[in-house]
């Protein structure tokens, strides 16, 4: 299998470490993102370990891709704990986790395994919709009820921000108002500010690609009109920087709704970003 570009070997001394969860077990519109991890990886090929606008290079960065956790089609419960899991092993042993989705029900695992060592865990969540519906096509686990889970697992309310959102239902946004620190079609302001009140707390990432319009990142399987830009979204992946962050996800994209691979592309410049970014802060053991 393809490594990520400059993906290192060393389980023991890798800072953070990488790994993708191919899944579309709860996908609802058009499927595919189960073939992203490695998608995104391939495309890693094409881009440099260079980055001008941050001045710096993936291959400072220490991190291994330990490449993916396969999962069981049509078990949801199932993959939730084998992902969760893989997750808290990991953040048990000190280290930070990236991890390559999937549909968005990924994050839900990734948070748990996250907040069983950080239990002040703070989550900022930038999509397209607020996933806050308590069931959807009759399930209460799937990509439109996932940060409703997410939440549900955080100590207190107002842990969850989200950022950027601009679909939802009326319940879904209402809820969100009263349990979630939510901002409808706000993003840097707002995150200066949340990133002030947030301090050195721990903090997980969720990256839900179609936060972008679609006519930027078309491979996708929501895509929703009047999204953001690509230079948006590496303003805020600069901004994060300072933050302890000890959990990313990047989700949703879906190579077979892809025109000519772009959207995998800048999912592979969105990881190096995020890596370079973040790979010479300091996170609290």
């Amino acid at each position: 299998m393809t490594r990520f570009l400059e993906s290192g070997s060393g389980f023991a001394s890798a800072e953070w470490v990488m790994f993708g969860a191919p899944s579309d077990a709860t996908v609802s519109r058009r499927g595919g993102a189960q073939y992203a991890p490695d998608v995104i990886r391939c495309e890693s090929h094409h881009i440099e370990s260079y980055s001008p606008s941050l001045d710096g290079d993936l291959k400072d960065v220490s991190f291994v891709d330990l490449g993916n956790v396969f999962l069981s089609p049509g078990d949801v419960q199932s993959y939730l704990t084998k992902v969760e899991k893989v997750v808290t092993s990991f953040a048990g042993k000190g280290k930070r986790i990236l991890m390559i989705g999937g549909d968005h029900l990924v994050s839900l695992a990734g948070v748990r395994g996250v907040i069983s060592k950080y239990s002040d865990l703070h989550v900022l969540h930038f999509d397209a919709h607020a996933d806050l519906r308590d069931f959807y096509l009759g399930s209460r686990y799937s990509h439109a009820t996932v940060m409703r889970r997410v939440a549900e697992c955080l100590t207190k309310t107002k842990m969850l921000h989200q950022f950027a959102i601009r679909s939802g239902s009326m319940e879904e946004i209402e809820w969100g108002k009263r349990n979630t620190d939510l901002y409808l079609m706000q993003l840097s302001e707002p995150l200066r500010k949340v990133k002030d009140e947030i301090g050195d707390s721990p903090v997980y990432v969720s990256l839900d690609i179609d936060v972008l319009d679609p006519s930027v990142a078309p491979g996708t399987g929501t895509p929703e009109p009047n999204g953001i830009g690509v230079s948006d979204l590496f303003d805020v992946l600069r901004d994060i920087k300072g933050l302890n962050v000890v959990g990313f996800d990047l989700v949703e994209i879906s190579p077979p709704n892809d025109v000519n691979n772009i959207t995998s592309l800048l999912g592979a410049k969105i990881v190096r970003e995020v890596l370079i970014t973040l790979g010479g802060d300091s996170v609290d053991q």
